[in-house]
């Protein structure tokens, strides 16, 4: 279980298709389902295909664990990792106390809540921001306000549960064309942390997207903007957003509010060049995985790395700070 679990993680560390990743957890979900005499047998009679979610590439790493060698599968994966374990990026990874950007199966992430947490809390976390989708962003299963109203019941619930680790309620909220936010004002005001994002006409002219975005910004409610111009480098690829950095920047500046460094590897967000300019403006920052699963919590380290070589300052970095610390910046926005 813990070789498919595994390997599963490691998959959606690299991006691997959804299916690929739910065919190593379904295995593992299987593998429990069976006791361990049932599962010698099978295995004996050459018969562990027939258990409904083990298929031959599944079959071959239980095999392989049971008798105990690490299986290739993995090996290979555990391989492939980048090292980075060392040097000052992971000393400001070591320093950060959560993450404030993460996805759940209630917009377009693929697991549950608890499953999120339980892994963020896992890799060392004290708390960890779900900020799962607004309602214009259909697409993501935004989340209504009746069903973010929901979801903030369940989160008190395992909350609980899962002391002293901490869910803090949060929402991505889309920046809509005139600089509002995509959610009920009241509502936004009842969450720890509101990230805010450009998901829509990210070729608008670079004039209208400053206003924007500095509207944004100036809103009480919004803490910490997201993936700021919009790029995607993988694949087709997505340009940036154009707006005038500095305004931007300096209005983040002016609200104390923080500018996220984005870890997705599709996005890495923002570039270098902005990312030092950012730094110029006195600005702070969220060093964020954006994950929707829970292996994609271990991509802080990118940020980590980009945020060193730009020279950010680790006291700069909001989610350095324990949970009523962040909660207090956060509130002191309102």
């Amino acid at each position: 279980m813990e070789a498919l679990e595994r390997i599963a993680e490691l998959l959606e560390r690299m991006r691997e298709p959804t299916f690929r990743v739910r065919a190593f957890r379904q295995a593992a979900a299987s593998i429990k389902a069976l006791s361990p005499s049932e599962l010698a047998a099978l295995v004996e009679a050459r018969r562990l295909t027939t258990v409904a979610g083990i298929g031959e590439k599944t079959e071959r790493v239980v095999l392989q664990a049971l008798a105990g060698e690490v299986p290739a599968y993995l090996s290979r994966l555990e391989g492939s990792l980048p090292v980075s374990d060392s040097g000052p990026a992971a000393d400001l990874r070591a320093l950060l106390r959560g993450d404030c950007h993460t996805h759940s199966d209630w917009s377009d992430g693929g697991s549950p809540i608890d499953e999120m947490a339980r892994a963020a809390r896992d890799l060392g976390h004290g708390y960890v921001v779900l900020t799962d989708h607004s309602p214009r962003l259909t697409i993501a299963n935004g989340l209504s306000p009746e069903r973010l109203r929901r979801q903030l019941d369940l989160v008190a619930a395992l909350n609980e549960d899962l002391a002293p680790f901490r869910i803090l309620t949060g929402i991505e909220v889309d920046i809509l064309d005139d600089g509002s936010l995509d959610q009920e004002p009241d509502l936004l005001a009842r969450l720890d942390v509101v990230v805010g994002s450009v998901h829509s006409k990210l070729r608008m002219e670079g004039p209208l997207m400053t206003r924007r975005m500095v509207t944004a910004l100036a809103d009480p409610h919004l803490d910490i903007l997201g993936h700021c111009t919009g790029r995607i480098v993988v694949g087709r690829g997505r340009p940036e957003s154009s707006f005038d950095a500095p305004a931007v920047f300096a209005a983040a500046a002016e609200h104390a509010k923080a500018v996220e460094i984005n870890c997705r590897p599709e996005r890495l967000d923002p570039p270098r060049r902005l990312l030092r300019l950012a730094v110029e403006a006195g600005c702070r920052f969220s060093i964020d995985t954006d994950a929707h699963a829970p292996g994609q919590l271990h991509w802080q380290p990118y940020g980590c790395e980009r945020a060193v070589e730009c020279g950010v300052d680790p006291a700069t970095v909001v989610n350095t700070m324990p949970a009523d610390g962040l909660l207090a910046w956060a509130a002191s926005h309102t």
